[in-house]
């Protein structure tokens, strides 16, 4: 079977023809080309580039923009600003809604991390959709909004995930044209919540290096923060407006979804004897290993039934008739196995499952699945190149 030949551009052969002529050595010249590059080339291009008589060099003013470009990658993400100036904006903005929101000297903070985040959000997406292809720009000059990109049918996004951005969107036209006054604590958690969800999107669908949690720490603050304190933040009667602004919120939403992660985040409290090195508050990700045996403590609380009532054969009749794609027994199989909500057959511990979509009852010894598992496998399906890795999934 032939290896697949890693070629260099256009661009990349007359700016090597050009280096050449500057009397640059060929390993520095590799080592530049090189520097971004998802596939590599070796020396025999350069060399090759330097027995092509026909081949004219770019100019001085491309290659000095060639070498500009090429010393804008960032080491950390790998990101590139005039390359993924979509993704490099979508990150700043979200940095700047953080970075604001937790300056202790600032008071303007809803207003001005509901906008920041916005703009990171529709920057995310934007890119997402262009590399699917999709015309982001309409004939009237504008791009997708959000608010359209959320309720697209291939959008990628869980629906908590888009209940909290329909949440901020409507905080964000809120502050347009009102004063809200001290109001951050009480749409805290959908802000936390939006952070949370910014993050783990944009490492599930661009990579896991492009992470904030590097480039963002633990606000720190001198006032002491007690569980009094806590209570009556909890108690705070809210103006008029604002209850009203926040009814909007969760106009129509059922007690599963106010109660979704992905919407608002919530941190549960519990009073237990430590010693002082030990009291303290500790944030855990939902999708750690230490998040999802919380989530299975506190989920032992509640009917298993309700929380996942379909059997597999349910499944695969319920995405049949949400999706053209088409879906069986042996589909659900494999994309059972390709996102891990379950562990494999005669497993040694066949409760450890992805708590979100699945759970596994000792006493039948089977697994059912939850509403928020038939909406990713409709989600996931509808794109060709994921239906396709889930199609190649050995059984």
């Amino acid at each position: 079977m032939a290896k697949n030949v890693v070629s260099l551009t256009p661009e990349e052969k007359r700016v090597v023809k050009a280096l050449l002529a500057r009397k640059w050595r060929n390993q520095d010249i590799q080592a530049l080309i090189n520097t971004g590059r998802k596939a590599t080339v070796n020396g025999g291009r350069i060399t090759g580039v330097k027995k092509d008589q026909v081949l004219q060099p770019a100019t001085d003013q491309e290659v000095d923009f060639f070498l500009i470009r090429k010393k804008a990658y960032d080491g950390q993400t790998g990101l590139n600003q005039y390359e993924d100036e979509r993704l490099v904006r979508a990150r700043e903005a979200m940095i700047l809604a953080v970075q604001v929101f937790n300056s202790a000297g600032l008071k303007f903070k809803t207003e001005v991390f509901t906008m920041l985040a916005n703009v990171a959000w529709t920057y995310l997406m934007h890119e997402y959709y262009d590399q699917k292809g999709v015309n982001i720009v309409g004939a009237d000059g504008r791009s997708l909004l959000l608010s359209q990109m959320v309720e697209r049918h291939d959008c990628p996004l869980t629906e908590g995930v888009r209940q909290n951005l329909r949440a901020m969107k409507i905080l964000r036209d809120k502050v347009e044209h009102l004063i809200l006054g001290k109001a951050d604590l009480t749409w805290l958690p959908i802000f936390q919540a939006c952070c949370l969800n910014f993050d783990k999107v944009l490492c599930d669908l661009f990579g896991e290096q492009l992470t904030l949690s590097n480039d963002l720490s633990l606000a720190l603050q001198f006032a002491k923060m007690n569980l009094e304190q806590l209570t009556t933040v909890s108690k705070y009667d809210l103006p008029q407006h604002i209850a009203a602004i926040d009814a909007l919120i969760t106009q129509g939403m059922t007690e599963e979804q106010l109660n979704n992660i992905e919407f608002q985040f919530r941190v549960i409290y519990t009073l237990d004897a430590a010693s002082k090195s030990k009291a303290h508050i500790q944030f855990v990700l939902p999708t750690s290993a230490e998040g999802k045996e919380i989530h299975n403590v506190l989920s032992k609380k509640v009917a298993a039934d309700e929380l996942y009532p379909h059997k597999p054969g349910a499944v695969v009749k319920a995405v049949n008739g949400r999706s053209l794609t088409r879906f069986t027994t042996n589909t659900h199989q494999k994309i059972v196995r390709y996102f891990k909500v379950r562990p494999k057959a005669k497993s040694a511990q066949p409760a450890n499952t992805d708590k979100e979509f699945c759970i596994y009852h000792p006493a039948h010894k089977d697994y059912t699945y939850s509403d928020a598992w038939i909406d990713k496998i409709a989600a996931s399906i509808e794109d060709a190149a994921t239906y396709s890795e889930i199609n190649a999934v050995k059984l």
